[in-house]
């Protein structure tokens, strides 16, 4: 699966999914060190334990690089930046259950606006299934050459 790149300097012409997400009781929250375990345990469950480690590397940055989308203190979706290599948006994942909210668009959103408040100019997104989400919710744009990338030297 390719990398993708996003301009982070042109995000203001996507809608950021905040209004659907906030009309349905839901927040985006920044993860704190004392949720460690149960972010990362809710990661472990709902997607993979390779994706609960890098999300620790996030949460213990500081600032904490994870975010999550919570409704009545249930953790609905994460997203990440910075878990394994600087300026990579992911991992990022929403409860099976919750999907097609506007969950993962906002968590999206809210990211790569963090990470455009730290200075970061562009955003890579590693390993990218679904592509077309990506290149309507923010413009990303495949880079070409980048299968297998980064990842390939997982063990």
């Amino acid at each position: 699966m390719p990398d993708m790149l996003v301009r982070l300097y042109d995000l203001d012409q996507y809608d950021d999914g905040m209004e659907k997400i906030k009309a349905q009781g839901i927040v985006i929250k920044s993860v704190m060190a004392p949720n460690l375990t149960e972010v990362r345990e809710w990661i472990k469950t709902h997607f993979s334990l390779g994706w609960a480690d890098e999300a620790s590397n996030a949460i213990l940055s500081i600032p904490s690089r994870c975010f999550v989308a919570v409704q009545e203190s249930q953790i609905l979706g994460f997203a990440c930046y910075d878990a394994t290599a600087r300026a990579f948006f992911g991992p990022t994942g929403v409860d099976e259950n919750q999907r097609g909210k506007g969950i993962g668009k906002a968590l999206l959103m809210h990211t790569l606006k963090a990470m455009y408040g730290e200075g970061y100019i562009y955003a890579i997104i590693g390993g990218v299934g679904p592509d077309k989400f990506y290149a309507s919710c923010c413009g990303a744009t495949t880079i070409e050459g980048s299968s297998p990338g980064w990842y390939r030297n997982i063990l």
